[in-house]
């Protein structure tokens, strides 16, 4: 089972290039493709401040995640009781809280983000 950092589910949602194959492939045919709702707040935060554009609202991709059947992990307590206890490595609060959601659901993460393999978790790219 994998979770899509919030760049991979920009890129995927778009068919950027960017994407790596291995991470398209992945996401196109894997049964458990997760994204957390901390990346739509990180996207939503973002766009709202001028650093990223947006050519979706918000609930256009949630609609999108329902449609390409990518669930949206809520934030549980659990995931925030490992983040009291997660090394300061990042510094991202919204990696952070995506590591933690990995470690506790045993989820590996799809990203090209090169601080998150420092942190015991599976990543894909």
């Amino acid at each position: 089972m994998f979770i899509i950092d919030t760049h991979a589910l920009l890129w995927y949602l778009r068919n950027s290039d960017d994407l790596s194959e291995t991470a398209h492939k992945i996401i196109d045919t894997e049964e458990q493709i997760f994204t957390s709702v901390a990346s739509l707040w990180e996207i939503a935060i973002k766009h709202s401040i001028g650093k990223l554009h947006l050519e979706f609202s918000i609930s256009q991709i949630e609609n999108l995640c329902k449609e390409k059947e990518i669930t949206i992990l809520p934030i549980k307590a659990i995931h925030l009781d490992e983040l009291e206890h997660l090394p300061k490595i990042h510094n991202d609060p919204f990696d952070r809280l995506i590591i933690c959601q990995a470690r506790t659901e045993n989820l590996s993460i799809i990203t090209r983000d090169t601080i998150i393999p420092q942190y015991d978790v599976q990543t894909v790219w």
